[in-house]
């Protein structure tokens, strides 16, 4: 059974996947990503976790993990080491620059600068639609990740994310309230600050995927060179919020980032 961790800034997401089922998850929780968590919290945490859905510590044989939060990642290797080392068929793989290379070409100017999370986005993605990719990571930031036909990563665009807007607006207004963006707005314009509110972020947002979306695709083309088609994924815990605003989306796959841990934990057992 492989553990897949997937660490943001925001959010931790770890899934189960069993070995006789190996596309399937079996178990899978959100959480705030506490960065003063200790190995023994999370030991206490997922004791609880794993015997409430009937999997015993010592049937997880394999862990692969991504972060972005090193004091996260430290307490997690902690927990996972003095917890689950006992039954690994296999070292616990930590996923950086230098642990996919044989799964994807990085050709960025500074290949260590790339988040992990980004690169098992787009190993991911590539493995089960082999074209070229944008993929839309709506996270604490918001992030653009193009990955040609060839898995190469070629890099991508940075901005940020909606809840950072969202607490922009409230904290450094004086008038303008905290919305919830469940619920959409009932028209692009606001008839009033509530729904104006609604709509900048949800139609502004929609908008701005379109409109990089489209040059990121035209300079893929004449500058990466890259032919045939393109597939456009959204993932991230907001992007069923965004999906339905932009035309560009082809997909939302919340679970990439784990599907892709799971595509390098076969490909490290095939080269072991």
């Amino acid at each position: 059974m492989l553990l897949a961790i997937d660490i943001g800034n925001s959010h931790t997401v770890v899934g189960l996947f069993k070995d006789d089922q190996p596309n399937q998850l079996c178990g899978q929780w959100r959480f705030t990503s506490a960065r003063d968590q200790t190995a023994d919290e999370l030991a206490l945490r997922f004791y609880t976790l794993f015997a409430m859905i009937g999997v015993a510590p010592e049937e997880i044989t394999g862990i692969a993990l991504a972060s972005v939060v090193p004091t996260l990642q430290t307490a997690w290797v902690a927990y996972c080491q003095k917890y689950l080392s006992a039954n690994l068929k296999q070292p616990m793989l930590v996923v950086s620059a230098a642990s996919v290379k044989l799964s994807i070409e990085i050709k960025t100017d500074y290949p260590d600068e790339v988040g992990a999370d980004r690169l098992v986005n787009g190993i991911g993605a590539w493995d089960q639609y082999r074209c070229n990719l944008v993929i839309i990571d709506f996270g604490t930031a918001i992030t653009f990740d193009c990955v040609s036909a060839q898995c190469e990563y070629l890099g991508g665009v940075i901005l940020p994310g909606i809840a950072i807007s969202l607490d922009a607006l409230s904290s450094r207004t004086a008038k303008l309230p905290r919305v919830d963006i469940g619920v959409g707005p009932e028209k692009v314009i606001g008839t009033n600050t509530v729904q104006a509110m609604k709509s900048g972020i949800l139609h502004g947002y929609g908008g701005l995927v379109d409109g990089l979306t489209d040059k990121i695709r035209q300079e893929m083309v004449g500058v990466a060179h890259t032919e045939g088609p393109f597939k456009v994924i959204a993932t991230g815990g907001m992007a069923h919020l965004i999906a339905p605003y932009s035309q560009s989306i082809e997909e939302v796959d919340p679970m990439l980032t784990l599907k892709g841990l799971l595509v390098l934990h076969h490909r490290q057992q095939d080269h072991a």
